[in-house]
């Protein structure tokens, strides 16, 4: 079963645009919001991540420790 994944918008008075993105784990996020950002001028000024952007790779990174040594 496929997880819903939301982007949450915002357009800042100044013209600056925040992208909130839940429901996607790992770096998910990122392909989720590549095409936003090329069509904006693809100018990151911030990228703030949250546990689940690093929830995916410690996972990765557990399962290949596991598999070497069990």
């Amino acid at each position: 079963m496929s997880e819903i994944q939301e982007l949450d918008i915002l357009v800042h008075p100044d013209g600056t645009v925040e992208v909130k993105v839940s429901g996607a784990i790992g770096k998910k996020c990122l392909d989720l919001t590549e095409g936003l950002e090329k069509v904006l001028g693809g100018n990151v000024i911030l990228r703030t991540t949250t546990a689940e952007f690093d929830k995916e790779e410690q996972e990765l990174d557990q399962d290949n420790f596991q598999g070497q040594n069990g």
